[in-house]
């Protein structure tokens, strides 16, 4: 049977470290790849007695990969410090693994505990992750935000849950739509995408619509309310600012070329 590495990349993870490595005991392997924590990540960490590595933070696609150059085997699974990985998800890896495994790399549901519940409506649940891969088949990609693994082989779906702790408060959710909105209009500019009267007018109530209809926050009482508002204006924010960045670079263009 392939043996597993769990590989985990950190940064003030001191919360939830230990519990993430807790749920990664069923690994051969563990490695946490640590970008320069001023908590205690990392004594935490050691503690367990799993390997911990430092390295200078190069941006989540490249840290990932490395953190898996570092691994003794070949058949990963990426595991973010605020995930873990439930009895059931550890026992169907497991399972699955043997010589004649037929995909390069396995997407995992992802559910995520919020608003003081298990969110499995909108557009949080069932959120896909790939995080199991064979390494000499599959690698992560991506520019700033939304990095995935990409596969030179087919990719299949595990049922069993990984558990996401992913935020605070709604206080904490919206300080990281702001965070991650900046990133996603960045990276749609860069990738040639352009925003005009119509996204602004309709991206953000079809997403309100696709949440809280098609993707049964109604279910989920106020709190899928809620949810399908706040993923709405994230939504919003992103081609908002998109319109912003390709403003201000269409100034810069044309002062540029009036000699300004």
């Amino acid at each position: 049977m392939p043996r597993v590495t769990v590989t985990i990349i950190t940064k003030n993870e001191a919360a939830h470290i230990g519990a993430a490595i807790d749920s990664a005991s069923w690994a051969d392997e563990i490695i946490v790849v640590d970008s320069g924590s001023d908590d205690d990540t990392v004594a935490l960490a050691a503690a367990k007695g799993v390997r911990v590595e430092s390295r200078t933070w190069t941006g989540w696609v490249d840290q990932k990969n490395f953190a898996a150059s570092l691994a003794a085997n070949d058949w990963i699974f990426s595991l973010d410090a605020d995930e873990r990985v439930t009895s059931g998800l550890a026992h169907e890896i497991r399972g699955l693994l043997n010589d004649d495994t037929p995909h390069a790399a396995y997407k995992v549901p992802r559910v995520t505990f919020h608003l003081g519940r298990w969110i499995r409506t909108t557009d949080f649940y069932p959120d896909y992750q790939t995080r199991l891969y064979d390494r000499r088949a599959a690698r992560w990609s991506g520019l700033y935000v939304h990095e995935s693994v990409t596969a030179i082989g087919t990719v299949g779906r595990l049922t069993q849950e990984l558990q996401h702790y992913s935020y605070t408060d709604l206080s904490d959710h919206l300080d990281r739509i702001n965070a991650y909105s900046t990133l996603a209009a960045r990276q749609m500019y860069e990738r040639g995408r352009r925003a005009g009267a119509f996204d602004l007018l309709v991206q953000g109530p079809a997403a309100f619509l696709r949440n809280y209809i098609l993707r049964r926050g109604v279910l989920d009482g106020s709190a899928g309310l809620l949810l399908s508002a706040v993923n709405a204006y994230s939504v919003f924010l992103k081609f908002a600012k998109l319109w912003e960045l390709q403003r201000s670079v269409g100034d810069r263009q044309r002062e540029a070329a009036n000699g300004g």
